[in-house]
């Protein structure tokens, strides 16, 4: 029995505010679901980060309030936590008395989002990302998949599906075939486990409904078991793995950032030492990791965007 978890990062709406967008699942095996939960919260322990949500692109964002207090680095977590509190309070009774309503909003969202982690220095939010990313790295039981869209090369017309259902059917699709090619004595089952995001449950539940009955573009659908289930992820911390795993793959894609990357992408599904849990839909001539790992050594021309997975 596995549980894949998944999660998005970036807009998938044409053009959005990002240029790629990712679906991406991890799978575990659930025997293994105990020692990676212990795993997570121990990184989290050292960071003193126990019962917070790892929502990567706010974990990492730079906060301008640490920059401006005294000697930061220096100051103990506590007193970090009680010198960013007090400048955010008056940031936000400035806001007020300019009449800036829209500025006062955003940035009382800003500050909701990312209060869990304001003790900890930029350097250190990152060493935490890159830890948790390196534990991924190191589970040879786990395997992800994803769909990586550069959205400049999507055409929703040419494919009849929005960049979010393309992703959601190429991750089924992969991840059936990969429990269709380990089972052995019996048959592989698997539960997939989405962040709850309302915009997109009813579809991908639709979505999920059509793949039991008729398939999808690629295979059968005979491993996966129900509909997703959608879970608020600051509550489930595998659903939260799924976030660091979309957000490395898009910032690799579209910023060469590949500090968490590296750890991740060694886990994406391999056979015959070809990556064929991972695509990245672009242009044919692409030379990123995922692209030239998704190609045989062998061949003369790249991929076409069209191909169906591995």
């Amino acid at each position: 029995m596995f549980l894949c978890y998944i999660d998005e990062s970036g807009t998938a709406e044409l053009p959005g505010n990002t240029s790629h967008y990712v679906l991406a699942g991890l799978s575990i095996p659930i025997v293994y679901w105990k020692s990676c939960e212990s795993d997570i919260i121990a990184i989290k322990r050292r960071y003193e980060l126990e019962s917070a949500e790892i929502h990567t692109a706010w974990l990492l964002r730079s906060y301008p309030e640490q920059s401006k207090i005294k000697n930061f680095d220096a100051l103990d977590t506590r007193q970090r936590r009680s010198e960013v509190e007090k400048a955010r309070k008056q940031e936000l009774l400035d806001l007020q008395r300019a009449r800036k309503p829209k500025a006062y909003q955003q940035s009382k969202k800003n500050f909701r989002k990312t209060e869990a982690y304001i003790h900890l220095t930029r350097p250190q939010r990152f060493a935490f990302i890159e830890e948790i990313a390196r534990a991924i790295g190191n589970w040879g039981f786990a395997r992800l998949f994803a769909e990586c869209i550069d959205k400049i090369h999507f055409d929703p017309n040419r494919t009849q599906h929005s960049a979010d259902e393309q992703a959601f059917e190429q991750i089924v699709s992969r991840f059936e075939q990969f429990l269709k090619a380990t089972a052995q004595n019996s048959p592989n089952f698997s539960l997939l486990i989405h962040d709850n995001n309302p915009t997109v449950a009813k579809k991908h539940t639709d979505l999920m409904k059509t793949f039991h009955q008729r398939g999808t573009l690629w295979t059968t659908v005979q491993h996966i078991i129900e509909t997703p289930l959608f879970v608020n992820s600051e509550l489930t911390s595998m659903v939260q793995l799924a976030d660091v795993c979309s957000y490395s793959l898009r910032r690799y894609l579209e910023n060469n950032e590949d500090n968490f990357f590296d750890h991740v992408f060694k886990r994406a599904d391999r056979r015959n030492n070809l990556v064929v849990g991972v695509r990245h839909f672009t242009v044919a001539s692409c030379t990123c990791k995922i692209c030239v790992a998704h190609r045989p050594p062998s061949a003369m021309n790249p991929r076409p965007i069209s191909s169906p997975p591995a």
